[in-house]
């Protein structure tokens, strides 16, 4: 019996224009949904700007003149137009005055920062002071070597003259200000001071009794004790050293005057 003889199949080299044709109808698409979206509403358009023609040309006109007038101006927009192209040019207003309001608050910051850098400036070369900025504010980190003798909330007299001068330089501002006390790890138990806890808490406040004899506000001030929960980046209380910078009392100069308290909505009770 004859064995069939294999017909080798003929290769089609057409086949890429399957895919060709597929590009070009897509392509096509996309140019006409592209074109459709180009095209402008021109009757709106015009309405757009000449409401807003109409109310930068006229500042001084109130709102309601514009609404309500009986007899509007010829090829006036409707009022509900007017009313949208004034609440936008309030907006950009408020815009603009708010990013003003922040520039000149930074240049503030950063002059204050300069002026404690200067008075400061042997305290920082000694190591014992350091001033950083940042976008809560400027902090003023004093070792507490300087100005309380060890496991004491009393201020040294010889370097309570610090602080006064940084005082005196906030006395005539405005800003918040967080006195934050630092401890190291090492346990105090004493009769009055349990733990690091009041020490940091009590050394805070000590700080904040002198600012406001210095003529800062007391409504600016508060005191805040951390114990030894937030040693220095990298400094872990495992020596001598890192434990002497980890006692610290911080001065934070905050930028953001802002002391909102928000309010939590009581959840519904129904009546039983």
């Amino acid at each position: 019996m004859a064995r069939k003889q294999h017909v080798e199949e003929h290769e089609n080299h057409e086949r890429w224009l399957v895919s060709y044709a597929d590009f070009i109808t897509l392509l096509f698409a996309f140019f006409v949904v592209m074109y459709a979206i180009s095209q402008v509403n021109e009757g709106k358009y015009r309405v757009l700007s000449d409401s807003l023609v109409t109310a930068f040309n006229k500042p001084d006109q109130p709102p309601s003149s514009i609404l309500h007038s009986n007899n509007p101006p010829t090829g006036s927009a409707p009022p509900k137009v007017i009313d949208l192209a004034i609440r936008q040019q309030k907006q950009v207003r408020e815009f603009q005055q708010a990013q003003k309001q922040r520039e000149e608050q930074a240049t503030k910051m950063k002059q204050m920062a300069m002026d404690l850098r200067s008075s400061l400036d042997s305290l920082i070369k000694e190591g014992q002071v350091r001033v950083t900025e940042s976008k809560r504010g400027i902090a003023v980190e004093v070792n507490a070597s300087l100005l309380f003798p060890v496991g004491s909330a009393t201020l040294d007299a010889k370097s309570s003259g610090a602080l006064e001068g940084i005082a005196s330089k906030l006395a005539a501002t405005d800003n918040l200000i967080q006195i934050e006390g630092h401890t190291d790890n090492m346990p105090i138990n004493s009769p009055q001071f349990p733990s690091n806890w009041e020490l940091s808490a009590s050394r805070a406040g000590t700080v904040v009794r002198l600012f406001e004899a210095s003529g800062v506000a007391a409504k600016r001030l508060v005191a805040i004790g951390y114990g030894d929960n937030r040693p220095l980046p990298g400094n872990d209380n495992d020596n001598a050293e890192n434990r002497a910078r980890n006692r610290r009392v911080s001065i934070q100069i905050l930028a953001d005057n802002k002391d909102e308290v928000a309010t939590l909505p009581m959840p519904d009770v129904k009546p039983q």
